[in-house]
């Protein structure tokens, strides 16, 4: 599904424009971004949390030439699925 498949799905099923759908779907993209680059935690029930995690830095190794490498540590996004969508992916 794409965006605007999605746009149009929930055009139909919220009974609004898809102009509204739009912007209400970009509104909680947007939410989800910020929330994620603040490193906080935005739970929605039913599909699951978005968040961060902490990544500590380690030691890697350049598979073209062997040469061992640092990596820094680093944040990134974590989502959680919650058990209504692990259901409905499970039928």
């Amino acid at each position: 599904m794409t965006k605007q498949d999605l746009i149009k799905h929930l055009a139909a099923h919220a009974e609004v424009t898809n102009k509204q759908a739009e912007s209400v779907l970009n509104a909680l993209t947007t939410a989800v971004l910020d929330t994620v680059r603040s490193g906080g935690e935005l739970a929605i029930s039913d599909l699951g949390k978005f968040g961060t995690t902490q990544r500590a830095a380690k030691t890697g190794r350049n598979p073209k030439t062997g040469e061992t490498i640092q990596i820094a540590a680093k944040r990134a996004p974590k989502f959680a699925p919650a058990k209504a969508l692990k259901d409905a992916a499970a039928t």
